[in-house]
């Protein structure tokens, strides 16, 4: 089978297709938008929404607005049901990233390790935007600096050349996790995040709504004062790192509510369609708006998927998606997405040492 396109494509080519996506991205919100959204920010810059929230200075009218457009998104059965399938996306998207940003390769990579500012901006501001344009391209040029490294035998990012080629290689090749992560991720993900998910979905009410939106930090400081404490409580979790992927309790242990949320929300979608649309005019206005920005998300996901691996992982993530959701695509495609990678770097890992080897005196080198 060909190599994926990562270690076959320039950077700039690579980053064609995002960009694009980003411009179908506006397009299509621009073609689909009505006067009801935006009433909802003139109706919070008058103050006539959520007095309390849209009279605070400078940041008041949007945050009533984010909260006014959520709890719109929600005032329907239909509209939680599909808010619903969003927000088990979302908790894929988020333990998959903070999985990836937990690994030892992706240390030197400043926003793939520390991907809360991204998310934050997400969440708050920019949508699908900020997958095309921040959160991809950087998760596509560090593996490709990964596979470089492999290549020409750098120890990090900038290209320094390390002192031994081959000990190189095994540093820049660690795509395992500390210990402590296998509690720490988990736990942060449902403490902060699914948490305040089901709240906002039960409840509906501002406050709930106001909370949810920063759930990137809430995961952020529990995954550090977790690990922080498990390291402490039992040393060897410091030491210890498992592939996350290969390790069947850690695997289970991470990716068990992510999935069960997936099967959870896709139940109650399809019941929901058995059902008659109450949507109102101005929840219809705002899930759509919602829908077509996720659709954007998940066409960029795939995207990534396939450069990195090859075009049956995201065809598997489509199929899986269809059947239980598409947060259980998500989940199921890393997985895959983990071994192409894995079979990638052992090749390639693989030809340097022969290259290595090569000039070295065997038994079939002759004496003279």
């Amino acid at each position: 089978m060909a190599p994926p396109l990562v270690l076959t494509a320039r950077t700039r080519t690579l980053m064609i297709v995002p960009i694009f996506l980003a411009i179908a991205t506006v397009f299509a919100l621009f073609a689909h938008s009505d006067v009801n959204t935006p009433m909802l920010w003139s109706q919070c810059h008058a103050h006539a929404r959520i007095p309390a929230l849209s009279r605070v200075p400078l940041l008041g009218t949007p945050l009533c607005y984010l909260v006014s457009f959520f709890r719109a998104a929600l005032d329907a059965t239909r509209g939680r049901a599909i808010m619903a399938v969003v927000l088990a996306l979302v908790g894929a998207l988020l333990t998959v990233c903070t999985a990836e940003s937990a690994r030892g390769c992706n240390r030197p990579a400043r926003l793939v390790a520390n991907p809360t500012p991204a998310w934050l901006l997400f969440n708050l501001l920019g949508g699908a935007l900020v997958w095309q344009l921040l959160i991809v391209p950087a998760q596509i040029q560090r593996l490709r600096n990964v596979f470089l490294a492999h290549k020409v035998g750098t120890a990090d990012e900038e290209g320094e050349v390390g002192g031994d080629r081959l000990a190189a290689l095994r540093l820049d090749r660690d795509r395992n996790v500390a210990g402590s992560e296998v509690v720490a991720i988990p736990v942060a993900v449902a403490l902060g995040y699914y948490l305040p998910s089901i709240l906002m979905l039960v409840f509906r009410s501002p406050v709930a709504i106001g909370v949810w939106l920063l759930f990137p930090l809430y995961v952020s400081l529990l995954r550090q004062g977790i690990r922080w404490g498990v390291q402490r409580t039992w040393d060897y979790t410091a030491e210890r790192t498992v592939h996350l992927e290969t390790h069947r309790r850690s695997l289970l242990a991470v990716y068990a509510l992510p999935f069960l949320s997936s099967l959870l929300a896709h139940s109650a979608i399809i019941w929901s369609l058995t059902r008659p649309d109450d949507r109102k005019e101005m929840t219809r206005s705002c899930v759509t708006f919602i829908v077509i920005d996720f659709a954007f998300i998940g066409a960029t996901v795939l995207y990534w998927v396939l450069v990195e691996t090859n075009w049956k992982v995201p065809a598997y993530m489509v199929g899986l998606a269809a059947l239980l959701g598409p947060g259980a695509g998500i989940l199921g495609g890393w997985l895959l997405r983990e071994n192409v990678i894995q079979t990638e770097l052992d090749a390639v890992l693989d030809l340097a040492v022969t290259e290595e080897t090569a000039d070295e005196p065997s038994e079939q080198t002759p004496l003279l």
